[in-house]
């Protein structure tokens, strides 16, 4: 089993909170799209003896590709690996790109899941975002969205500097009367070099608040658990049926190919990644040459990569899977470990697994970062 990550960089505007790498020219759409497809062919051999079960379109925003070139590049994954017969195939999506015709159009496509970044029903936070769709056309692209696709997601921001516990309630509130089945779900960070960082330094927003942010989390555990969402993953809950296939088999250790500047792959004890540049990464391309960085994971890297993954889910890490794969030194080292933070309450132990606690899940990276082995 595998999955391919396909990394669209292209945006309207740049969101104000955002790092990740796109562009706001689309000028070299076109040109993109053949490198995509050009970088797939070159790399076919990677997987060529796996089946690709899961392909995603992420961004950026793949929602300003049309019907038709999404096709190209799905057509040269069909042609270059082997597919299943019955894929998860997912495309992020902004409310404004999705208007009816266009939601009509894709639900006859291949594309079987939707992953919209809502972020917010109210138009004052999605404006100090800098969000390209406001709250109407986020509500108006989930009453067509719902008619044509069952399988849905949605992003939700909380900790948003302003935001009220009842704005926060009413934005879940709104997504389950649409009856969308998944959420994933995302405390607002400040990113380095990011135009929120630069304002909340010049005071113009408000710092953010990690006591607001937990609150909110709380909220969200206990509401979504009330509507029969299983809080699978830190950042993520769904339905059950609903869980994304692709993003549970990076936490699960799954080999992955990822596709276009900036994208990273894994695969084999190692890790690689595009450049994070368009200019390069086409010119590169063009001359039959990889634009990739890879980097050999030691036995270390890899022990921390499965906790940090492993714990941030609801299958946990495993002390038998640890003493097997990594050896009775790193056993005696979890456990060590694990003992701190049972006495806080902030992990369980249940059958030879360990667990976040609710306690401890807002936590959790804090926690993991204390089992690494350095």
């Amino acid at each position: 089993m595998a999955g391919i990550y396909i990394h669209i960089p292209f945006c309207k505007q740049a969101c104000h909170y955002c790092d990740f790498h796109f562009s706001t020219s689309l000028a070299k759409k076109d040109t993109m799209i053949s490198a995509i497809q050009k970088e797939l062919q070159l790399r076919q051999a990677e997987l060529s003896h796996t089946t690709i079960e899961t392909i995603y379109f992420g961004g950026g925003t793949p929602s300003v590709l049309s019907l038709e070139e999404i096709n190209q590049i799905l057509e040269t994954v069909h042609v270059n690996y082997t597919v299943s017969e019955t894929p998860e195939i997912t495309l992020e999506a902004n409310p404004d790109d999705l208007t009816e015709a266009k939601i009509l159009e894709l639900s006859k496509s291949q594309i079987n899941r939707l992953s919209i970044g809502i972020q917010s029903f109210y138009d004052e936070h999605l404006s100090m975002m800098n969000r390209a769709h406001n709250s109407t056309e986020a509500k108006k692209c989930l009453e067509f969205a719902t008619q044509y696709f069952d399988n849905i997601t949605i992003d939700l921001i909380y900790g948003v500097p302003n935001m009220t516990m009842e704005q926060w309630e009413t934005n879940l509130e709104t997504v389950f009367n649409f009856g969308i089945n998944h959420i994933s779900s995302y405390a607002l960070t400040v990113e380095p070099k990011t135009a929120l960082e630069k304002f909340i330094r010049q005071g113009k927003f408000a710092a953010i608040s990690e006591e607001e942010s937990l609150a909110h989390f709380n909220v969200l555990v206990e509401a979504t658990q009330k509507q029969g969402f299983i809080h699978y993953e830190i950042s993520n809950f769904g339905k059950p049926d609903y869980f994304s296939k692709h993003n549970t088999s990076y936490w699960k250790g799954a080999s992955y190919l990822g596709i276009g500047p900036s994208a990273h792959s894994f695969q084999k004890g190692s890790r690689s990644w595009n450049v994070s540049n368009n200019i390069k990464y086409i010119k590169s391309i063009e001359e039959n040459i990889l634009p990739i960085t890879t980097e050999q994971l030691s036995k270390d890297d890899q022990y921390n990569e499965y906790v940090m993954t492993g714990l941030r889910t609801i299958w946990g890490i495993s002390m038998v899977y640890i003493q097997d794969k990594f050896g009775e030194s790193y056993l005696h080292h979890t456990k060590k470990i694990a003992a701190t933070h049972l006495q806080e309450k902030t992990i369980q132990v249940v059958e030879n697994t360990i667990k976040t606690t609710q306690k401890g899940k807002f936590l959790c990276d804090g926690i993991a970062a204390d089992f690494f082995k350095v």
